[in-house]
């Protein structure tokens, strides 16, 4: 069976990563959503397994001191990571799976699972990031100000990611991602290596036979 693959879709906040991962999963029902383990209560109608692996903050410590997470982060108090279990039997299962992330979180992946495709999401411009920012109408000056020095940041870290997209058009923007999970998937290494087994598979069977 061949490997799925693990996507981190990764990019500065205001860029549409949620927007984009959303819609392209409704084009692609078969992907499967990378669930992030979590110490904060479950709200109403979140289900374990689905939503969040709800856990206890003794049983996330227990992930982090056994690097059970490809990465983790604390936010308000409360502990957020990516459980390896869960991407490593996606992959195994042949499945294809994704992680929408933000750009240290994804950094921090690319650090323990180098294999994945890692897909940086960009603003058609800066100013048309700012206008989603400032179009949020949820933030002082400051804080728009703040998160645009930060996304230019982030940005300057685009060499660590193994493709580009622009986030243009939402449509546009999952097309292009399709075809790189597309390429992925048609890669000689992919292949290469299974049949490199399979070929030392039937040299043991021939060996064995001639016995």
């Amino acid at each position: 069976m061949k490997k799925g693959l693990l996507i981190v879709l990764s990019g500065p906040s205001g860029v549409g990563k949620g927007t984009v991962c959303a819609s392209l999963r409704r084009r692609m029902p078969e992907l499967v959503y990378s669930v992030s383990a979590t110490t904060r209560p479950p709200r109403e109608g979140e289900k374990d397994g689905v939503n969040y692996f709800f856990k206890t903050r003794e049983q996330f410590l227990d992930m982090l001191a056994s690097d059970a997470l490809l990465e983790s982060a604390e936010y308000v108090g409360n502990f957020y990571g990516t459980p390896r279990e869960f991407v490593e039997r996606t992959i195994a299962e042949g499945k294809d799976i994704i992680l929408e992330i933000e750009v240290q979180g994804a950094l921090k992946v690319k650090e323990k699972f180098p294999e994945g495709v890692f897909v940086f999401l960009l603003p058609p411009s800066l100013g048309e990031l700012k206008q989603r920012i400032v179009g949020r109408g949820t933030e002082s000056q400051d804080k728009i100000d703040h998160r645009l020095s930060v996304a230019v940041e982030e940005m300057n870290l685009l060499n660590k990611y193994d493709y580009a997209v622009v986030n243009d058009e939402i449509d546009r923007a999952c097309e292009r991602i399709q075809a790189i999970i597309t390429a992925e998937h048609c890669k000689r290494e992919r292949f290469q290596h299974e049949l490199i087994a399979e070929l030392q598979d039937l040299t043991t069977a021939k060996n064995g036979s001639e016995r």
